[in-house]
């Protein structure tokens, strides 16, 4: 049953089937003009089916429906593929339109992950249980960009677009400001902290991500709509948290380089706290070690960045040392 927040904004729960986070937030913003469906779900059946008994429940015309995506994971971004229609405007974020564009697969991100010693044995794996190769969307439809401030009018609602890099390079929030009214996608969540990885050199993703928590904290908000798990409110109270979260996990990493010998990220994993029902690392699904190893990573990498840690690379292995 579809769940009316605001008038003429429903939220409708895609199911994402063996995955922790449970259910994807989409929403449907209807207008007697044009609509607007923000996140879509994976690419699979179980998306797909819960996302038409929604939109049969509103009696959304798909001829008048457009599409705004907060960013290029599978969860957001893989379905969208099977619902736009030829009258469709798909509007996405700059930054990972041109990493869509100059898309080169996996084989860089797997290449990464072995220097930071990810077994090598695990990658293929790893590879075969990412959400976004198995449900992604199966083609790349036309994408018209947005910028940090740019509006999509939907009825009586103006939502202006609020750049958040972090959790992605180019993640999106949708912002009413009249309404006070965020639209968060991955960028605040409230019952789980949102995954902050790093697969590159040349990016410092969890700098970005605590400089976007301080611009979505400037914002005057009485309700955050999630991309998972329930709304909530008082977001400065969450975005506090969340900040306190990352420093601790800075502090965490610091303690475990206190022995002195170099550690490459996947050894600073592996000795990471983590939530999650599994004895040992060993015991860790895949897909988990991935995940985990990514941040990791880019923990470290913010630690090289402001000079608490050092880095080198005298053998294969990228390693780090207190």
């Amino acid at each position: 049953m579809m769940e009316e927040i605001r008038p003429n904004i429903f939220r409708c729960k895609i199911p994402l089937p063996d995955n922790p986070l449970k259910y994807l937030n989409s929403y449907i913003i209807k207008s007697d003009n044009r609509n607007l469906i923000v996140d879509t779900g994976f690419n699979r059946k179980e998306c797909l089916d819960a996302m038409n008994k929604g939109l049969r429940e509103l009696d959304i015309d798909m001829n008048r429906t457009d599409f705004f995506i907060t960013h290029l994971h599978a969860d957001h971004f893989g379905l969208v593929g099977r619902l736009v229609t030829d009258t469709s405007h798909i509007y996405f974020n700059r930054p990972e339109m041109e990493l869509i564009e100059t898309w080169e697969g996996f084989e860089p991100m797997i290449a990464f992950a072995g220097k930071n010693g990810f077994p090598r044995e695990e990658l293929r794996a790893a590879l075969a249980a990412h959400p976004g190769n198995k449900f992604g969307t199966e083609w790349a439809p036309a994408l018209e960009a947005l910028s940090d401030g740019d509006t999509i009018r939907v009825g009586t609602y103006a939502f202006r677009c609020i750049e958040t890099p972090g959790h992605t390079l180019g993640h999106t929030c949708l912002y009413e400001p009249s309404q006070k009214i965020l639209i968060s996608g991955d960028h605040i969540l409230v019952d789980i902290t949102p995954n902050i990885q790093c697969w590159s050199d040349r990016e410092n993703p969890l700098q970005n991500y605590l400089k976007s928590l301080d611009k979505a904290y400037a914002l005057d908000i009485d309700i955050v709509l999630p991309g998972h798990r329930r709304l909530f409110a008082d977001h400065r109270k969450r975005i506090d948290e969340l900040k306190d979260h990352h420093y601790c996990r800075l502090d965490e990493i610091c303690s475990i380089l206190e022995s002195g010998s170099p550690k490459h990220a996947y050894r600073v994993a592996s000795e990471m706290s983590w939530d999650i029902r599994c004895n040992s690392w060993d015991e860790f699904p895949i897909a988990q070690k991935w995940f985990a190893t990514g941040e990791a990573i880019a923990h470290l990498n913010y630690l090289q960045n402001s000079g608490r840690i050092s880095r080198t690379d005298a053998t294969d292995t990228i390693q780090y040392i207190l």
